[in-house]
């Protein structure tokens, strides 16, 4: 079995959740087993171990991005950059605001988060619509960093949001593919 296949088979389908006709990808049980969690990590630790892949941060999106983020930036020997919602961090912020289906979102990033030419790694669990990954983005390049690629775990490419990322030039690396939503 390729590893996209043994992790797919480890990602838990929720119909209707949070909502009727939503099949929700959750990513859970990923985490609770640690030989699934370990090879779910070390795929991503070697794809950007590789010489031209390392970057300088690595910054992961509120929430679940945390979680994949902090523990490859650990292994990488690079520093972790949390892009949170609106309202949860303490120091001096940019913020930038997307649209959602149905709303809008903001999430914001601490002033001195990256330095002016950082190489960043930008994380997140799914990529559905894009919208949290290209808001994200655009904090980390009014900071003077550039984003060198995005990654995630699971995307939902029918949800259009990975080829709304890669027509906008930000390359992507994702490791499960699901069709639907």
């Amino acid at each position: 079995m390729d590893t996209s296949a043994y992790l797919q088979a480890h990602i838990r389908t929720v119909p209707d959740w949070p909502a009727p006709g939503v099949q929700f990808r959750d990513i859970t049980p990923l985490l609770q087993d640690p030989k699934v969690f370990r090879v779910l990590i070390d795929t991503f630790v070697h794809r950007y171990m590789e010489r031209g892949q390392r970057p300088d941060v690595v910054a992961g999106l509120d929430a679940r991005g945390f979680i994949i983020g902090s523990v490859l930036a650990y292994e990488l020997g690079v520093g972790f950059v949390p892009i949170r919602k609106k309202g949860k961090l303490p120091f001096t912020t940019v913020e930038e605001t997307y649209e959602l289906e149905y709303g809008s979102a903001t999430v914001e990033l601490h002033t001195d988060a990256v330095r002016q030419g950082d190489r960043v790694l930008l994380i997140d669990d799914l990529i559905a619509t894009g919208g949290t990954m290209m808001a994200g983005r655009k904090l980390l390049e009014k900071l003077g960093a550039t984003v060198t690629e995005g990654a995630a775990i699971v995307a939902l490419p029918e949800l259009g949001g990975t080829q709304r990322l890669r027509d906008s030039g930000l390359p992507l690396f994702t490791l499960v593919d699901f069709a639907g939503h």
